[in-house]
C-alpha cells in the first residue's frame, strides 16, 4: 500500500473535493489518500500535519493552495502541488492590521466562511495572522533555491484568478524551484477532468506504480 498525505487549502478538510476524488480513483492501484482537517493557526497546524506525516509515513506529499506551505515542510518525500499559493501570506500581513479595527474579525470570518462538513474554521485574527509572513519564510527555507534536494513539481491552472492578484505566482515559483511545474487550461480549484488527466498519471509516476 502505498500512502499520500493530501494537505488541502484554506477553508478546506477532510472532506475536499480533490483528495476526496484522488482516493476513489487510485485505490485501484493500492494507493490510499489521507486527508485531514487542521487548524488556522499555521504554528498549530504545523504541529499537526508532522505528528500525522510521522504516523502515515507517506511515500507522497500534495499541497493544494495555501496547504502548499504546510506540505514544503515535510522533508524527505516527492511533492507535488496544486495550485501552490506561496505568496498568500503576503496579503495576510496588511489583513493583520486591519483586524485591529472593531468589527474586522467578524467581518472577515464572515466573508471567508467555509462550507458545511468538516472544514477549517477559519478565524482572522491579528496574531493568528502575523504568524503567516514567518510560516512562509520557512516553508521555502527548504525549497530547491536554498539546498532542497526533495522532488518538486506543481500544478497552475492557465485560468486561475489568484494569479491576477499575485496570492498565486508563476514567478515566484520559478524563483524558488525553476521550470519544475506543469500548466493546465483549468482554474484555481482544478477540474475534475484534469484530476484523472493529469494528477493521477504523475502521482502513479511518482509512485512509480505502472
Amino acid at each position: 500500500m502505498a500512502e499520500v498525505l493530501y494537505i488541502h487549502g484554506m477553508g478546506g478538510g477532510s472532506d475536499s473535493r480533490i483528495p476526496s476524488i484522488l482516493d476513489g480513483a487510485l485505490s485501484p492501484y493500492d494507493v490510499k489518500v489521507h486527508v485531514r482537517t487542521y487548524d488556522f493557526d499555521p504554528e498549530k497546524a504545523a504541529l499537526q500535519i508532522q505528528d500525522w506525516a510521522d504516523e502515515i509515513q507517506p511515500d507522497l506529499v500534495i499541497g493544494e493552495s495555501l496547504g502548499a506551505l504546510h506540505a514544503l515542510r515535510i522533508k524527505g518525500v516527492p511533492h507535488l502541488f496544486v495550485s501552490p499559493a506561496l505568496n498568500a501570506p503576503l496579503y495576510f500581513e496588511p489583513m493583520a492590521w486591519l483586524t485591529l479595527i472593531p468589527g474586522m474579525t467578524g467581518l472577515f470570518d464572515r466573508i471567508y466562511k467555509p462550507r458545511e462538513g468538516d472544514r477549517q474554521p477559519l478565524h482572522f485574527t491579528f496574531r493568528t495572522l502575523r504568524k503567516y509572513r514567518r510560516h512562509r519564510r520557512e516553508a521555502l527555507s527548504f525549497s530547491t533555491s536554498k539546498g532542497g534536494t526533495d522532488m518538486f513539481l506543481a500544478f497552475f491552472g492557465a485560468h486561475d484568478h489568484y494569479r491576477k492578484s499575485g496570492v498565486v505566482s508563476l514567478r515566484t515559483w520559478k524563483k524558488y524551484f525553476g521550470n519544475t511545474f506543469i500548466m493546465y487550461e483549468g482554474t484555481h480549484f482544478m477540474e475534475e477532468e484534469f484530476i484523472y488527466s493529469i494528477l493521477v498519471p504523475e502521482i502513479l509516476k511518482v509512485l512509480k506504480i505502472k
